[in-house]
């Protein structure tokens, strides 16, 4: 009964940030509450296991980044995102949902990896060794995605373009 109560406040706390990670690795809600449900699904059957780790949320989040793969892997979009559109004036609150939205599209439209990383970089503010460590890669080759997101992203919105990208410290 402990480890079925340590599940439900694990999900009651972090289904949210979960759903969140989803959407930006699917690119729609359907497939993203699929993604977190079926995530959620694999955790609880071997929660006990995953509470006996020192970070269940990274081993949660692991098993998420797993599935996606696989799912793009069957599924790989045919039509790559092509509107790159004008950043949003300020105030401008439905400009702002239409840029979110383009950003949304064009992330979708990077390899899966480089876009893994960019999500757990940008999304859920892990550092390179953290991302590291949950996608199995080096710190390097997570740094040299993060490079090559960045710059195909800022070929897409150039007006969105940052000289300086944020650095979580390590």
């Amino acid at each position: 009964m402990a480890a079925e109560n340590d599940f439900h406040g694990f999900t009651v706390a972090r289904s949210a940030v979960l759903f969140r990670v989803a959407l930006v690795l699917t690119g729609n809600r359907e497939a993203a509450e699929d993604l977190v449900q079926e995530t959620l699904e694999r955790a609880y059957r071997k929660w006990r296991t995953i509470a006996a780790q020192e970070a269940p949320e990274a081993y949660v989040r692991r098993i998420m980044v797993n599935l996606a793969n696989d799912r793009w892997r069957r599924f790989r979009r045919t039509e790559p995102y092509q509107d790159g559109g004008d950043r949003a004036a300020p105030g401008d609150e439905y400009g702002q949902v239409d840029t979110r939205d383009q950003l949304i599209r064009a992330i979708q439209g990077l390899p899966m990896r480089m876009r893994t990383v960019v999500v757990l970089r940008y999304f859920h503010d892990l550092s390179d060794t953290e991302i590291a460590a949950d996608l199995r890669i080096s710190p390097s080759t997570v740094r040299s995605q993060l490079a090559r997101g960045i710059e195909k992203l800022r070929g897409q919105f150039p007006a969105l373009s940052d000289p300086s990208p944020r650095q979580p410290t390590e």
